[in-house]
């Protein structure tokens, strides 16, 4: 496989607290990685320092082929970003602000480049309406249009969905993956169990340690996490009673249910005997993604000096 990334020991201080510790990457061309992490975790710091934004202290290897720490300028024109918050002009219309864009970037063709990119991501019809008037999903739209318009080789998105509803989300991840078919590079932080599914390999970021990598079920396969699935009446209320049991990592209700998980099949089992009465049925079930990362938050020491 063709790196896109391969960066090692990256570092990373403000003011004396150390926000990115000693990350390792590497990326395949083509490929959508996901970074999860709760806030304040380093995943913004750590995009920002792959491709140029950001200088580290420490750290070693290649973007793009290139060295990511002397030839930062060059990743920074392969590179597409976009942002958390909006970042375009409110009160430019859509082809007006991708009319800027290419003049920044100094492209050629710019009308048919622009003319391609609204037609691409369904912008066409509402190429003069103002960027502020837009709703989020539109916005984001608008967000994607202007940071592929260079047609860049790597592509950061920093919670790019936040506040976004379902079917508009569902469109943006079609277009990134058709965008990543095409041999573009992806990287995503996301909040959302459900985008971390869509990506080919996900990362997890705590207190700006990379902990763990792989794919989701490579993931879910490496924790040895037991989860009990419960349902009857009224049993999300058991749920804070469970989350204190000896050998229980987690325990959360879903809607009429609750998980109850841990890595000591015995300790579980004897959590829950309380619990199995006629009203109440028990069945053991797959860890989820959600189940995974809350182990290893619990697992992590609370030393919340990232950002």
């Amino acid at each position: 496989m063709t790196l896109a990334i391969d960066v090692h020991g990256l570092n990373k201080s403000f003011g004396g607290r150390r926000v990115v510790r000693d990350v390792s990457i590497a990326v395949g061309q083509g490929r959508i990685t996901g970074f999860l992490g709760p806030n304040g975790s380093g995943k913004t710091t750590t995009l920002r320092l792959l491709c140029g934004l950001l200088t580290p202290d420490s750290g070693e290897g290649e973007v793009l082929g290139l060295n990511f720490r002397t030839q930062s300028d060059a990743i920074k024109r392969q590179t597409g970003y976009m942002t958390q918050k909006f970042s375009l002009y409110e009160d430019m219309t859509i082809a007006e602000n991708l009319a800027f864009v290419a003049r920044v970037y100094g492209l050629d063709n710019r009308p048919g480049r622009i003319e391609a990119a609204l037609k691409r991501l369904g912008l066409s019809d509402r190429r003069d309406q103002l960027a502020g008037a837009l709703s989020g999903g539109w916005k984001q739209r608008l967000a994607l249009a202007a940071a592929t318009l260079h047609e860049p080789r790597l592509l950061l998105l920093d919670e790019p969905t936040a506040g976004v509803d379902p079917k508009a989300r569902r469109e943006f991840w079609d277009e990134i993956h058709q965008l990543a078919d095409s041999g573009l590079t992806v990287l995503v932080s996301t909040h959302y169990m459900d985008e971390a599914e869509r990506c080919h390999d996900i990362g997890y970021i705590l207190h700006g340690q990379l902990i763990a990598r792989g794919t989701a079920e490579q993931i879910i396969g490496q924790s040895h996490l037991v989860t009990f699935n419960g349902e009857g009446p009224d049993i999300g209320k058991i749920a804070h009673a469970l989350s204190r049991a000896d050998g229980v990592l987690s325990a959360s209700a879903f809607g009429a249910a609750v998980h109850v998980s841990g890595t000591d099949r015995a300790a579980l089992e004897r959590a829950i005997a309380p619990y199995r009465k006629a009203l109440y049925r028990w069945t053991e079930v797959a860890p989820s993604l959600e189940d995974v990362f809350i182990q290893m938050m619990a697992g992590a020491p609370d030393d919340r000096y990232a950002a």
